[in-house]
């Protein structure tokens, strides 16, 4: 079961070095092609298939993708421009419960995706060593996390959910 929750292992964060950045940064840049890819050709049934039991449907990771963007993207800026913000926690259950996430075609999340992908990438190569030093209050884990650990994690959420299509995929031979 856990391997078919976490299909590339945890999150583990152990430091940051510029090979670590520019890895990170690459994942990040490359993950809208890799679910656009992942998505193809999927249909209706398929879409809402969850990829494991008690798991969200291939329809509601896409989904879920486009709704952590917004508010990752958002909490990366807002530390590059406040002081130690505190950052607004979302529901990830029950934003995945929405109409739009249980309905919406997932091209309009990836479109999401592509287009704040596309801005973070030419964010994250215009930012010097120490921005990535910056942090943010998350009130809900009561701890600060800083931009070094969030690129790593957001390099990592895109890969484990793509991971999340691409294995229900091979095991249902799709």
């Amino acid at each position: 079961m856990d391997k078919l929750r976490y299909p590339i292992g945890r999150y583990s964060f152990e430091g940051m070095t510029v090979k670590h950045r520019e890895q990170w940064i690459a994942d990040i840049e490359k993950l809208p092609g890799q679910l656009r890819e992942a998505l193809a050709d999927l249909d209706n049934e398929q879409l809402d298939t969850p990829y494991r039991s008690g798991g969200w449907t291939v329809r509601q990771v896409a989904h879920h993708l486009a709704d952590a963007s917004m508010n990752s993207f958002s909490r990366f800026k807002l530390a590059l421009t406040e002081s130690n913000p505190t950052i607004k926690p979302f529901n990830e259950v029950r934003w995945a419960e929405t109409a739009d996430s249980l309905q919406a075609a997932p091209d309009v999340s990836l479109a999401i995706v592509e287009g704040i992908y596309a801005r973070w990438v030419l964010l994250l190569r215009s930012m010097q060593a120490s921005d990535f030093e910056k942090m943010f209050y998350h009130p809900e884990k009561g701890t600060q996390i800083g931009l070094a650990n969030f690129l790593g994690f957001v390099a990592w959420h895109g890969k484990h959910h793509v991971a999340h299509i691409t294995s229900i995929r091979s095991r249902k031979d799709w």
